[in-house]
């Protein structure tokens, strides 16, 4: 099997588990937002809850202190250990509260910074490469120099493009300029990739790889903040440098 067909294979294998982590996500995403929604529905306020029970507390706790037998009263010291484990519960619901409040102006603050990136070149570390405006880069480290063989394909797993190149020791940089096989120009967008290296002993290995684009946009998602290089989207974690 040639180089050329291991990177292909690797590629192919790549888009297939994008796509169906894609549809996976989509199910569960769908089945989710139904399950909140019901959620949401019959969802009451802690505090509110907490107020109500302590009323019931109250009223039982009256109950039994009228009812109480004269010649053996009940312990008191047990009436304020409740009454303390009340007053510890409601602060905790009050410190959750507040722990929410941080966490969404962290977020905030995060999307803020990470809008600053947009219309800036942006190298992530990533399993797609973006096409954008015709050409797409991508960056990769070989220990020792040689042969590697590049292949770019479709969402669908669909062969588009392969090439291979003679890599130097160390970082090398490889430029798409967005045509497959045929030599027709294709669409931008986000295009599964894989870069594999053939090794002295006749084995290959599979180099990891990023990507360099311009940066478009910025979600924040309940999976944390992602960054869009084009139609590619990555974690803000995954992005290694900003500029030039």
């Amino acid at each position: 099997m040639s180089l050329a067909s291991v990177a292909a294979e690797q590629s192919n294998a790549l888009a297939a588990a994008t796509s169906a982590a894609a549809a996976n996500a989509t199910t569960t995403s769908t089945a989710a937002s139904g399950s909140s929604a019901s959620a949401n529905a019959s969802a009451t306020n802690p505090l509110l809850a907490l107020s109500s029970n302590f009323s019931d507390f109250l009223n039982m706790l009256m109950t039994q202190l009228q009812n109480q037998d004269p010649t053996s009263p009940m312990d008191s010291n047990q009436f304020t250990t409740e009454l303390v484990q009340f007053s510890g519960v409601e602060q905790q619901i009050s410190t959750n509260g507040s722990l929410t409040q941080l966490i969404q102006l962290t977020q905030a603050g995060e999307t803020l910074q990470a809008t600053s990136m947009t219309g800036q070149q942006v190298t992530a570390q990533s399993t797609q490469i973006a096409l954008q405006n015709g050409t797409g880069t991508l960056n990769y480290t070989d220990t020792s120099g040689g042969p590697v063989a590049i292949a770019i394909t479709s969402a669908s797993g669909q062969p588009l493009y392969s090439t291979t190149v003679t890599a130097t020791a160390g970082q090398n940089s490889w430029t798409w300029n967005g045509e497959n096989s045929a030599g027709t120009q294709l669409p931008d967008g986000a295009y599964s990739a894989a870069v594999v290296a053939a090794n002295a002993d006749g084995s290959t290995t599979t180099l990891p790889f990023t990507v360099t684009g311009t940066a478009t946009g910025v979600q924040s998602l309940s999976s944390g903040i992602q960054l869009d290089i084009g139609a590619l989207t990555v974690p803000f974690t995954a992005v290694q440098s900003v500029g030039n």
